[in-house]
């Protein structure tokens, strides 16, 4: 009951708070276009506050329903909202990006520190995984924060994998604090969806791609965690491949990586053809299959099928965006 009430509440909440604040939004915080945009008319962005004050306060609500690490619930929720402060201060005036990432690696390093999760065998020393996860907190992060560049994609992306945290609670997989967490992220951009619906009406902003892109990251770490390794690269694995394949190429070529661009697979695909809907609907069903993928690494958690499982994930992530750099036949001709 707590997980289904968390995800309506978090939906509601999320939706009445846009309304409330879109008017400020629509004066203080438009996203005018430019060439690398996905988008042709001035948009207010900043919708991520709403989805973030909409997850706190039901997560909140939740965690005096049940029992929880206090500590940890508070580390991680503060976390977010400095992101969250992070990429307002960067929507209102771009930071230097020594500052920028200089913050969140002081974010991501209190969240993995307070995670306590060891995922290497015990021989590889601590500080070696601590640094790992910290690095690799980081560019998750900042990979969702690049992917948020079209209509819908994130909620396309996001409301998968957190349904499937959420899901995991109810089956003793994960601790129920985190399920509800999940549930009321999943909640929120539920709530978010309805005014990002292409044509958009509002963006999430940094403000919400960067505090989501920690949740998200920290739940997948508890995730992992439990010994659910495969799983947890398995769900976000269309964000991970897109956007690290994206920036292996961007270096190869001298590029800045830190500036705004339109290299990301699903940007090239409405280039090649691809309406937005259509591009969100290949990515929502790509995630429904990886989260059955990664289901069936729990439910079977031996080695061959968390590696074959992984691999068949690898190879349609592929396939995908194989189909996303290429012109639509109709295009073509």
């Amino acid at each position: 009951m707590i997980v289904v009430f968390a995800v309506l509440a978090s939906a509601l909440l999320s939706a009445v708070l846009i309304i409330a604040l879109k008017p400020l939004l629509i004066r203080y915080a438009l996203a005018r276009p430019n060439a690398r945009s996905s988008h042709r008319a001035p948009t207010p962005q900043g919708g991520g506050i709403a989805v973030l004050a909409a997850t706190i306060v039901i997560a909140g609500i939740g965690a005096v329903w049940i029992a929880l690490p206090f500590w940890d619930f508070t580390i991680v929720l503060a976390a977010a909202v400095v992101f969250a402060v992070i990429g307002t201060a960067d929507d209102i005036r771009p930071m230097p990006v020594w500052l920028r990432l200089a913050m969140q690696f002081a974010g991501v390093m209190a969240v993995v520190s307070q995670s306590d999760v060891r995922l290497f065998p015990d021989f590889v020393p601590h500080i070696l995984e601590w640094s790992i996860l910290v690095f690799g907190g980081v560019w998750f992060v900042n990979l969702v924060n690049f992917m948020d560049g079209l209509d819908w994609i994130s909620v396309a992306e996001m409301v998968p994998i957190t349904a499937f945290v959420a899901g995991l609670g109810l089956f003793g997989v994960i601790p129920m604090w985190i399920a509800v967490l999940a549930a009321a992220l999943c909640g929120a951009l539920l709530g978010f969806a309805p005014f990002n619906k292409p044509v958009a009406r509002l963006f999430l902003g940094d403000v919400g791609s960067l505090s989501i892109g920690l949740l998200v990251g920290w739940m997948l770490l508890q995730l992992a965690g439990t010994g659910a390794l495969a799983a947890a690269i398995l769900l976000p694995l269309y964000y991970l491949m897109d956007a690290t394949i994206t920036l292996l190429r961007r270096l190869a070529r001298g590029e800045k990586v830190w500036e705004a661009h339109r290299s990301h697979f699903y940007q090239k695909a409405t280039d090649n053809g691809f309406s937005v809907l259509a591009v969100d609907a290949n990515v929502f069903g790509l995630n429904l299959v990886l989260a059955a993928l990664a289901a069936m690494t729990l439910v079977w958690p031996s080695g061959a099928v968390q590696i074959a499982a992984f691999a068949l994930g690898a190879v349609l992530v592929g396939l995908v965006l194989r189909r996303f750099s290429q012109p639509r036949p109709e295009v073509s001709r």
